[in-house]
């Protein structure tokens, strides 16, 4: 947690600044409230960090045209964050609206895709739709194997996913599988994708 505390310390510090110098809406407020939201979200702090994305999102919404990558990745910031808070419909509807701006602005194959599929899938298996939350993985690593290494951190936390899915649906063997392969990655990349 320490580690957390002097982040929020500096981005709080940038924070103070930015407010001092640049214009209230300035796209460079909202990717420092994105980052304040991020650390808690890391930190379990869940309407904390949906209280920095939507501020976050509040900028980006006046500063930036309407198909922004950044406001993408803002709505699906906060349908995080309410998956996390149980707050599903919510969560479906950012997700929802992250997919339209992506379709507007990247071509399919693009990882931010891949992104919000999974986050599709989280919200599905939160609600026990096991099958449909398996297929959104599925697009997900897809689009992951396509446009990224073999060894990118990405591919490890989708097939820990798809993994987890298989395994709410008894199909230990193929979560095993799915399992196996995430951690064949993680053992050779430096950083833990799964924390």
């Amino acid at each position: 947690m320490g580690g957390y505390s002097k982040a929020l310390e500096y981005y709080e510090e940038s924070i103070k600044i930015k407010e001092i110098s640049l214009p209230p809406t300035h796209p460079n407020l909202a990717s420092s409230y994105n980052n304040i939201g991020s650390v808690y979200d890391n930190m379990g702090e869940y309407s904390k960090a949906l209280g920095y994305y939507e501020k976050s999102l509040k900028i980006r919404e006046i500063s930036l045209p309407p198909t922004h990558p950044d406001l993408a990745t803002s709505y699906n910031n906060i349908g995080a964050m309410y998956n996390n808070m149980g707050e599903y419909s919510k969560a479906l509807e950012y997700h929802e609206k992250a997919i339209k701006i992506w379709e507007m602005s990247l071509p399919k194959s693009h990882p931010n895709f891949a992104a919000t599929y999974s986050q599709f899938g989280r919200v599905y298996r939160s609600l026990k739709e096991y099958s449909k939350a398996l297929s959104y993985f599925q697009i997900s690593i897809a689009i992951r194997e396509q446009a990224l290494p073999e060894k990118h951190p990405n591919r490890v936390v989708t097939y820990s996913d798809i993994g987890d899915v298989h395994r709410l649906m008894g199909d230990y063997e193929r979560a095993l599988v799915f399992h196996q392969k995430a951690l064949n990655i993680q053992e050779n990349v430096k950083c833990n994708p799964l924390q």
